[in-house]
């Protein structure tokens, strides 16, 4: 047996007080001693920063704290006052402070190594600050000797200031030194200062190391300093300018918008959102400028849309260069920035695959979709990393054509920019039209914590619910591989389908009619389902409508899907022949129902919302088989581009608006073939029930849910496994069973198993937190695998891929999230009696150990905490 040893980056994993509102509610109104709990419970967040502690992820008081802050600025025009939070503060240093070792070695003074500690180069000054009073300072201060050489390079002078009086210095050091202990008083300094010195020897290589530096508060507990954040130099203050720009007449925004009229007001959405609106208006020309921007209480969240109306009696002069995001992102910490991205879909078994680019002084990154559609190549998340334990989730929400930049500036950080990519109009009396969403997410800690924080406010406040809960796993039939799509289905055979399904106990939800149940008749093509535009059910092949086919799954417990394709037009259908003014493109082609225009919309809305209420259907599917961007961009003017998309864009969401408002337990599945169109503003009116149209092999599969998990946890695709390495690689939160359930010769028995241990042991986890096991790859000689936990529950699941070329048997998996001093129960679900029980700390820090004896495999372990 060959065993190998899987992880991640040397990076350890962040966690925070599980519910930290509880305890500072209490602390307000409880008085003195309950602000001294608060304060100890914050002192025990710090201590376990940077570990894998136990408890469930949830956003720390701190970055609550900071992000309020930040609103307040942006959007209030009100800074409010700074805490010194808890951290090292870099004044100065040569090169970067570096945490718990030097170049990922540890640090050595003489023959003694320390893996604990800060190393820095001379000059160096760093302020320490605590999250509470403190008792005492103690490490060993040394000149490092790193480089292995010997003849006393290098020479220092460590110092430690405590209110401003010397408390230590250690006189002239050098590398051949041996490293000299301190204890340091404290007296209940909430903050003191560590400075090392150059001595006038004129000797290089002044590298410093504080090994071991721990302090001890008055409280008795103890925080290593290398656990705590490091920021290069005192925080700026929060900047008052609006976080978007644009070009007006000729001139940027900032340079003339603060002149403009501008009121403010808020209003409390709920208890967890405060709508913040601020409009300015020209008086001179009428534009009004309108930015809506939304804080959350419960999550370190805020986002606006930035709305540009016409109030005059005349065109705007032009307006150009509409940036929905305009933000510089100031340096904190030491080194460089680490952007966290993701490839868009290309139909391929890599779509969704994780990327991680540094951003230097000279790094510009540009990203923007080919077509139109918002994830075609392209993916509009973004997870911005500083190597100081903090960074800061930018999201944009546009179902069109998008654009990002990250440019990397000396001293400055990183400036991020994100828009409409073409916008160039002038606006006509009375019309309005509006920037894409941003959003940002502010964290602490660790970026893989950050991501989770992200799911979990996305399954609060976007995912799409039903009956007031978000949308649950669900398992889907069809007979789409059997009937060409509708092309050839009928009534009879979509019947004898559910029935079959069902008499083989195959659980379904829902019952999928795809593509082509509409009369696809064109005197210019044969007959086939991409003949869209005759949105009438075609009674030759369903003489009583789809209600016959949704009535008979509604009498056996089976609610139905079906898809419609309603911007695509082809020559020759009702659509094309009848309403030329509502569609965009040249005569003699495809075509696309332009939602922006008021007539279309509003037959769409009426049209389709009968045909749901007519036949009976549950769950609206829209696909979207075409790239846009060349109808939008070729109807515009010279002064009016972009405008076409603009006025689409808003319509579509309007579109589903009020589909959503007419039918408020609809739930509407997004697809643009595949996953091209599952931006934010997509995302909280729709589920991707298919992610990719790359469905052909697991190892695809796998990777689909590797990338997708870590910003969209609400995702599904096509079922077609009938061995246990494929059905595994394509169990996620839905599932499309596309089985020929006429073959009595199936595996029926392992299907309904594999079901039950999905619907049983697997989806339930998949609302927890994601953490990858192994590094991102497509590659057939190795393992894929990853976590869902669930802490709430005290579960979770461990999936594991042992790829058909994989020579090893086993691999051995860190876990994360877990209790250190809890007990689980762990068991291959394929085996009952290989339960076992093993310390949290064990599972974290050893790892579990996975075995598969055949290649490929999909081993699967559950866990559960024991009493």
């Amino acid at each position: 047996m060959k065993i190998f040893v899987i992880s991640l980056s040397g990076r350890k994993h962040a966690k925070s007080v599980r519910h930290p509102s509880v305890f500072m509610d209490f602390s307000s109104a409880c008085g003195g001693w309950a602000r001294r709990l608060a304060t100890a419970l914050c002192v025990a967040l710090v201590a376990l920063l940077m570990q894998n502690s136990a408890w469930a992820v949830s956003t720390t008081p701190e970055e609550l704290t900071e992000t309020r802050a930040r609103s307040a600025a942006r959007f209030e025009g009100v800074q409010l006052a700074r805490t010194n939070e808890p951290g090292l503060v870099v004044v100065a240093n040569h090169d970067v402070v570096q945490k718990n070792g030097r170049h990922n070695r540890p640090m050595r003074i003489g023959d003694q190594e320390f893996s604990r500690g800060l190393y820095c180069h001379a000059p160096s000054k760093l302020i320490v600050r605590l999250p509470s009073p403190g008792k005492k300072f103690t490490a060993i201060a040394g000149v490092d000797s790193n480089e292995q050489t010997s003849g006393g390079r290098g020479s220092v002078d460590f110092f430690v200031s405590v209110g401003g009086a010397e408390k230590f210095r250690s006189g002239v050091m050098r590398e051949s030194s041996a490293g000299i202990p301190m204890n340091v008083e404290l007296n209940g300094a909430t903050e003191f200062i560590l400075q090392v010195s150059e001595t006038p020897d004129g000797i290089a290589c002044d590298q410093a190391d504080w090994a071991d530096a721990k302090v001890t508060l008055n409280d008795g507990s103890e925080i290593w300093l290398g656990e705590l954040p490091l920021r290069q130099g005192e925080r700026p203050a929060y900047s008052t300018a609006p976080p978007f720009s644009f070009v007006y007449d000729g001139k940027l925004s900032k340079d003339f918008l603060k002149e403009w009229k501008l009121e403010r007001s808020s209003q409390r959405l709920d208890e967890n959102r405060t709508e913040r609106l601020l409009t300015w208006t020209d008086a001179k020309t009428g534009l009004q400028v309108r930015c809506v921007a939304v804080e959350y209480a419960d999550f370190p969240t805020v986002e606006w849309t930035v709305y540009f109306k016409n109030t005059g009696t005349n065109d705007t002069p032009i307006l150009t260069d509409v940036l929905a995001l305009d933000l510089q992102i100031a340096k904190t910490g030491g080194g460089d920035f680490i952007l966290h991205h993701h490839k868009g879909t290309f139909v391929r078994a890599d779509d969704f695959e994780p990327l991680t680019t540094t951003i230097k002084a000279d790094t510009k990154l540009r990203f923007a979709p080919p077509g139109g559609r918002p994830l075609g190549q392209v993916f509009p998340y973004f997870n911005l990393e500083q190597q100081g334990g903090e960074g800061v989730i930018a999201v944009v929400g546009w179902p069109g054509q998008w654009f990002a930049e990250f440019t990397g500036d000396v001293g400055k950080g990183v400036r991020v920019v994100a828009g409409q990519e073409k916008t160039h109009f002038v606006l006509h009396p009375g019309e309005e039209v509006r920037t894409p969403l941003a959003v940002l997410q502010f964290w602490r800690g660790d970026w893989v914590r950050a991501q989770n924080i992200w799911r979990r406010w996305m399954f609060a406040h976007n995912v799409p619910r039903q009956n007031g809960k978000p949308f649950s796993p669900q398992m889907m039939g069809c007979s789409s591989h059997q009937f060409g799509e509708m092309i050839r289905a009928n009534e009879e055979n979509q019947k004898l389908f559910v029935d079959r399904y069902l008499e083989e106990k195959l659980p379904l939800d829902y019952w999928w009619m795809d593509a082509g149940w509409y009369d696809v008749s064109s005197k210019l093509f044969p007959p086939d389902w991409p003949t869209t535009g005759n949105w009438k059910v075609d009674t030759n092949r369903f003489p009583h409508g789809l209600r016959a086919i949704t009535d008979h799954g509604h009498a056996k417990l089976v609610k139905s899907i079906v898809w419609f394709e309603p911007e695509r037009v082809a020559q020759g259908t009702w659509l094309y022949t009848n309403n030329p003014a509502w569609l965009l493109g040249p005569d003699g082609n495809q075509k696309l129902l332009n939602l922006g225009h008021p007539d279309a919309l509003n037959w769409a809305i009426e049209h389709f919302s009968k045909i749901i209420r007519d036949e009976g259907i549950d769950l609206y599917r829209q696909d979207y088989n075409v790239d846009p961007l060349a109808y939008w961009r070729d109807t515009d003017a010279p002064e009016r581009q972009g405008i076409t998309e603009n006025h689409y864009v808003s319509g579509y969401l309007a579109y589903w608006d009020a589909l959503l408002h007419e039918f408020p337990n609809l739930i509407i599945d997004s697809c643009a073939s595949g996953g091209h169109r599952n931006d934010l503003e997509t995302l909280r009116r729709a589920v991707p029930l298919l992610r990719s149209d790359y469905i052909l092999e697991p190892v695809g599969q796998q990777g689909h849910t590797y990338g997708l998990a870590q910003w969209i946890p609400y995702n599904g695709t096509g079922l077609t496994g009938l061995d246990a390495y494929t059905f595994r690689s394509q169990m996620s939160s839905t599932l499309i069973a596309c089985y020929d359930v006429r073959r009595k010769d199936l595996p029926y028995d392992e299907i309904r198993r594999w079901l039950t241990q999905w619907k049983k042991d697997v989806a339930p986890n998949y609302s927890g937190d994601f953490y990858p096991l192994t590094p991102y790859s497509v590659a057939n000689d190795t393992w894929l695998a990853w976590q869902f936990d669930l802490p709430e529950n005290s579960k979770g699941v461990v999936q594991a891929f042992r790829r058909t070329a994989s020579i090893y048997e086993s691999a051995r998996l860190k876990l994360r999230g877990l209790e250190a001093d809890a007990r689980y129960a762990v068991v291959n679900i394929d085996d009952p009696k290989s339960e076992q029980i093993i310390a949290g700390r064990e599972l974290m820090e050893k790892g579990l150990l996975v075995t598969a004896a055949t290649q490929p495999a999909a081993p699967v372990y559950i866990y559960h905490k024991t009493k």
